[in-house]
């Protein structure tokens, strides 16, 4: 995570953990199943540039202000859908890991994605702090200076390493939902649109 880690206790670890978590699932499990479900291995490959590009000049600085910004606006627009898909994954799989909730996945992520700084992280990280019951992103230092963003979730702000095993979990079953939907579709034949 970019945020201060020498400021940080282990609430604040955990809470960056399982951020990163939630923001990686889209990014990096259902954007490239998605784009390769729907185009094939150049969708997957097209994605990848595309997302590679954010990763390396996405940020907010001067040197990159005018090319990144374009490599960040991309992504999100290729992360639209996929990032609504990873929220939706994680209230399925509330439904399967007893110590979440997946009414409060579902409100949650309804009710508080948008409030999120980013268009699309907000989806699958409201999801997990509705479905664990806790609060995650919220006020963060990044390189000395203050942020103060919305709350995802109206749980509980101290978290410990329970909450790590369980975002682990609804990840895992998470993952093999999207794997049993992409064989599904895969029985299909060929890329919906290729």
């Amino acid at each position: 995570v970019g945020r201060d880690y020498k400021l940080l206790d282990e609430s604040g670890v955990c809470r960056g953990a399982i951020e990163s978590a939630a923001e990686n699932f889209s990014d990096g499990v259902v954007a490239p199943a998605f784009w390769f479900i729907c185009f094939g291995l150049p969708g997957l490959l097209a994605y990848k540039m595309v997302n590679t590009l954010d990763s390396m000049w996405g940020h907010r600085s001067c040197r990159f202000r005018h090319f990144g910004w374009a490599a960040a606006r991309v992504d999100d627009g290729v992360n639209f859908l996929p990032a609504r898909l990873a929220g939706c994954l994680f209230v399925i799989a509330a439904l399967i890991l007893p110590a979440a909730s997946v009414r409060n996945a579902w409100v949650t992520m309804i009710r508080d994605a948008t409030r999120h700084r980013s268009p699309n992280a907000g989806w699958q990280e409201a999801a997990i702090a509705g479905a664990l019951g806790i609060a995650i992103a919220g006020p963060r230092q990044y390189a000395g200076q203050a942020v103060e963003d919305a709350w995802m979730g109206d749980g509980r702000r101290i978290l410990g390493t329970a909450d790590i095993h369980n975002t682990l979990y609804l990840y895992i079953i998470a993952s093999a939902t999207l794997l049993a939907l992409t064989i599904s579709i895969a029985f299909w034949g060929t890329p919906i649109f290729g």
